[in-house]
């Protein structure tokens, strides 16, 4: 399976996808991605740790600090993504993280890393769409998915911006502020997920707040995706080796609801 159709595969499924989060080198990294996979999530994002983690609240602060602190090297990160392709090879990959640690070393070994390591695509949080060049073209001309964000602060006249030269999916972050445990009304998802359709073709994920199947399971039934990420982050903080029986569990709770969600209609098709 080539690295460019393992994401447009997972949206393609008959119901929405599950995108779970951990940071590299919190914990077992190898067995706890292999629990989410056990769970049925459809595409994992691999954090990588990074010293001013500005988008993320404490959970995922406290990850990426006990990641550092332990050593992790990007050299690491990439290497639990190779011998995670090499267990899974159907599942989609996304690295998730900042500028620095991705074109310190420049965009080109960046973008090569990804291809080598199967990783089929990419969120950079800090490089925004009219700074495309810094990572943008490599990784695509690798066949890696430049994987964008839209806020609720992206107004009708960025939003072409946002949408132009994003692949893979569109990453709707749901609320205006870090990671955690706020969660936007259910009202305001709907109407920037319906928002976000007329703009582009790409499937929509909704992400940052997301923390139980009640809440995921009433996403799907909007978005094309559901990403769940600090409340598993917490379980590995929680129970350390014995996280990947907790993150199966979860996980599994969260696919159930994700993948039996019943799609509303859109608002047009009720007018």
């Amino acid at each position: 399976m080539s690295v460019s159709s393992r994401l447009s595969d997972a949206f393609a499924k008959p119901h929405p996808a599950l995108v779970c989060f951990l940071t590299a080198g919190d914990g077992d990294t190898a067995a706890n991605l292999d629990a989410l996979v056990a769970g049925g999530a459809d595409v994992i994002e691999l954090g990588m740790p990074f010293t001013d983690p500005m988008a993320d609240g404490p959970a995922i602060q406290n990850a990426n600090i006990r990641s550092l602190g332990a050593g992790t090297t990007t050299k690491d990160v990439f290497a639990i993504a190779f011998e995670f392709r090499e267990r899974h090879r159907e599942v989609p990959l996304v690295l998730m993280g900042y500028a620095n640690p991705m074109i310190r070393r420049g965009p080109e070994w960046f973008g090569s890393q990804c291809a080598a390591a199967g990783i089929d695509g990419v969120i950079c949080v800090d490089i925004p769409p009219e700074e495309d060049e810094a990572l943008g073209p490599e990784l695509r001309s690798f066949g890696v998915a430049p994987i964008r964000l839209a806020t609720p602060t992206t107004d009708t006249n960025r939003l072409p911006q946002v949408v132009e030269g994003s692949e893979g999916f569109l990453y709707y972050v749901s609320v205006a502020g870090i990671t955690g445990k706020q969660q936007a009304a259910q009202a305001s998802i709907e109407d920037a997920v319906a928002r976000l359709k007329k703009a582009t073709d790409l499937p929509v994920a909704v992400g940052f707040g997301v923390r139980t199947p009640e809440q995921a399971g009433a996403i799907a039934a909007v978005a094309d995706g559901v990403v769940v990420g600090s409340a598993l982050v917490e379980l590995v903080a929680e129970h350390g080796r014995e996280a990947p029986e907790h993150l199966k569990a979860l996980t599994a709770s969260l696919a159930k609801a994700v993948h039996s969600a019943a799609r509303a209609p859109r608002k047009e098709e009720n007018a």
